[in-house]
């Protein structure tokens, strides 16, 4: 049975387990399971070894870090580790090794965790399937016929699969939440600002967003204390208070008042998605929650993410183009001709969309949506017909985009399976810096569930 950081870490404290045979164990698992779900690009084991061995020396003299001190995890192939190749599993970057860490791995090495290695996903973060990699696409644990979503596939199916106990994604439309609801594991999106994105190759600066992927919603909060706070150097953090995140789950979820966005994040959604998610808001009611059905203006214009994408890779483009993936730099060059005029207009929607939807909370305190429309497409059907993989991928990040231009904290948990095993996953929201909140909810759903105790075939077996 796969274990939470917060039982490993406890019995690491107590020297019931060593850091360096937890480090084995996984590196274990992930040469005997990443050649079939391709999780990984970059296996860091040497590295892995020498902090689990810091770890163990650290913690025997009394010199305990915290909950993530000793804990293995991964880092998606986008964030810059000194001295370890960071590829954004593009050919552009193969032999690309950064000097300094991003500002999110210095403060989880201050943290004492332990780097396994680099995450697959879709080229660039481009894209809601990890199908389109230099490295060949990511399977989803469950069964890897099926995608695990994206652009952090990688990341969700190494911790599904017990390659590590969470790691470090990216979400620019969903990259978080997708994958995770996609694996049947938790992952969230903090605040826009809550967690500095410096050192992260960027896909759209003014919508990305940096945070963890894990089993559990405790996890996941652990997880996100390590890396949030303000940073001085990224023109996008903010400076603000970082509560307690794993306190506050402690603290008795109060009768939330929660809305519901039908028109839009409810239609179209499969058989098995719909039935799964209206279970979970009865048990929402069940725990004391007030469900209302609210409408909201929902933005959909893709401008400035194209316009930023392509601003950053203009020069790549110019010199390297034949090192891309074709249906990445068709989707780079999509946002070639866009204006100045054009960008400056969509900031200015962005800054009025942004403190817009903050008035939707006088009256609540949450939003529940279907984390994702739509089960896992099976990898054979996309590629059979390449022209179907962009449009079934909006579908897929058609509930959790809003939630980038907003810039509001959501999350998703396991909320059912399909008949054919698939993980389907809710998504709670909130306003701006109510991480706490939002994991209370999610946590309380959790405990009263046991969809997060499952596991798939492959983690069981070993």
């Amino acid at each position: 049975m796969l274990t939470s950081i917060l039982e490993i870490g406890q019995r690491l404290r107590n020297r019931e387990l060593s850091p360096v045979e937890l480090a084995k164990d996984c590196l274990v698992r992930i040469e005997k399971l990443n050649p079939a779900l391709n999780a990984f690009i970059t296996v860091t084991a040497d590295l892995a070894l020498q902090q689990a061995r810091q770890a163990e020396s650290e913690i025997l003299r009394g010199e305990h870090r915290g909950p993530l001190h000793g804990i293995p995890l991964g880092l998606k192939d986008i964030i810059d580790t000194a001295g370890i190749r960071t590829t954004a599993a593009s050919a552009l970057f193969k032999d690309r090794i950064p000097t300094q860490d991003a500002e999110v791995v210095r403060r989880l090495r201050n943290a004492g965790a332990v780097f396994l290695g680099k995450q697959n996903l879709h080229e660039f973060a481009y894209g809601g399937s990890s199908m389109i990699s230099f490295y060949g696409e990511v399977h989803n644990p469950w069964d890897p016929a099926h995608i695990a979503g994206g652009s952090s596939g990688g990341s969700a199916a190494a911790v599904a699969a017990g390659l590590g106990f969470g790691a470090i994604g990216t979400d620019t439309a969903g990259s978080i939440r997708e994958p995770a609801a996609q694996c049947g594991v938790v992952g969230i999106k903090p605040t826009f600002g809550r967690v500095s994105a410096r050192g992260v190759i960027p896909l759209s600066t003014s919508l990305d967003h940096i945070g963890p992927i894990a089993r559990t919603v405790s996890d996941v909060a652990l997880l996100l204390q390590a890396i949030a706070g303000f940073d001085a150097e990224d023109t996008n953090s903010v400076d603000t208070p970082v509560p307690d995140y794993l306190a506050a789950l402690q603290v008795e979820a109060k009768a939330a008042r929660i809305g519901v966005p039908r028109k839009f994040f409810y239609e179209d959604l499969g058989a098995e998605v719909a039935s799964a998610v209206e279970r979970a808001l009865a048990m929402l009611r069940n725990l004391g929650c007030e469900v209302r059905e609210i409408t909201l203006d929902v933005p959909t214009d893709r401008t400035l993410q194209a316009a930023e994408s392509y601003a950053h890779h203009r020069e790549f483009i110019q010199r390297n183009s034949e090192m891309y993936q074709p249906e990445t730099l068709r989707r780079i060059r999509s946002g070639e001709n866009i204006s100045k005029a054009q960008v400056e207009a969509a900031q200015n929607d962005l800054a009025k969309v942004r403190t817009g939807i903050q008035s939707i909370f006088s009256n609540l305190e949450l939003l529940v949506t279907p984390a994702v429309p739509i089960p896992a497409p099976r990898l054979a059907e996309l590629k059979q017909d390449p022209d179907l993989l962009r449009p079934r991928e909006l579908v897929l990040l058609r509930n959790t985009r809003p939630f980038n231009f907003w810039g509001l904290p959501a999350i998703s948990v396991p909320c059912g399976f399909t008949g054919a095993g698939l993980p389907i996953g809710l998504q709670i929201a909130g306003p701006p810096w109510s991480e706490a909140a939002v994991l209370r909810l999610a946590y309380a759903y959790e405990q009263a569930t046991t969809w997060h105790k499952r596991e798939p075939s492959c983690a069981s077996r070993l």
